[in-house]
């Protein structure tokens, strides 16, 4: 008999035949669903050759790949910058001194709930900067500020006695906060580090409204040429997949840093022999008999 689980009490029989039920159920719904799309698709002449045509041109190949190009290089500068600039709000909301506590809170809250399209209108026309810092800048101060509460949430939520423990072995603030809670608090935080990555990853395509030329841009300007029929959907299919393995690389690369730090020698377990009779204590003596 299976035995029952932590986290749940293992389905009956009964249990069992009703979430097959449930599950033949759900795939005839969602394959019923599939046909209707692709049916409405075929109905309106979605997988025409004229509305597939672009792709095959090399010209269109490398718009689309100068477009892929242009987002990776947002993101990449879009990513570092912002995850430098939480660590640095983070720690500010974390001094224990008062005015850079209380600056470091403005400045994320501001950010914060300051609309990401919004700021990046701001730098791009009001002080007249290029497509490319307009667009770093903005997911900068926002994706910044998101992360700065993401990293202090993380290191808040290690154990008071680890720090504790860390000062009272004469350890300074700065020695604490680098060798005893960042590292304890990165697995738990890299979830949710990832997720925001994801979503600056996503807000890239914002690029398109300022004319920098990223790969939803490259994507309006094919599905918006009427020599090839409007092919709208046809690049939704083309760029939407690309964005989807994009998002799901990223998810792949924090599973593999959280496997690695798992591995890492410094989390290991380390072997202790077990104590046996007659062990002594460094600079102990054998225990003797007292003499009569």
């Amino acid at each position: 008999m299976t035995e029952a689980t932590a986290l749940y009490d293992v389905p009956g029989p009964r249990t069992r035949r009703r979430h097959r039920l449930y599950g033949a159920v759900s795939a005839v719904v969602i394959v019923a669903l599939a046909t209707w799309i692709l049916y409405l698709l075929v109905d309106t002449e979605q997988f025409t050759y004229t509305k597939w045509m672009p792709f095959a041109y090399e010209g269109i190949q490398r718009l689309l790949l100068r477009g892929l190009g242009n987002t990776l290089k947002a993101f990449a500068a879009a990513a570092v910058l912002s995850l430098a600039l939480g660590g640095v709000l983070a720690a500010g909301r974390l001094s224990d001194h008062r005015p850079v506590r209380w600056a470091a809170t403005l400045v994320v809250e501001f950010f914060r709930a300051m609309p990401v399209l919004v700021m990046i209108f701001f730098i791009f026309v009001a002080l007249k900067a290029q497509p490319l810092p307009a667009l770093v800048a903005g997911l900068t101060l926002y994706n910044g500020s998101v992360l700065a509460e993401i990293f202090r949430s993380g290191i808040n939520a290690v154990e008071r006695g680890q720090h504790e423990a860390a000062f009272a072995l004469g350890m300074r603030k700065t020695q604490v906060m680098a060798h005893v809670l960042a590292p304890q608090a990165v697995r738990a935080m890299l979830p949710a580090v990832i997720s925001q990555l994801v979503v600056a990853l996503k807000d890239t395509s914002l690029g398109f409204l300022i004319t920098y030329e990223e790969f939803l841009h490259a994507g309006k300007l094919i599905a918006s040429n009427l020599d090839y029929d409007l092919p709208f959907i046809p690049v939704v299919m083309v760029i939407s997949p690309i964005y989807i393995g994009m998002c799901m690389l990223l998810s792949w690369f924090a599973g593999w840093v959280s496997r690695r730090e798992q591995r890492s020698p410094r989390t290991e377990a380390v072997a202790v022999a077990t104590a046996g009779p007659g062990t002594l204590l460094p600079g102990g003596e054998p225990p003797t008999a007292p003499r009569p």
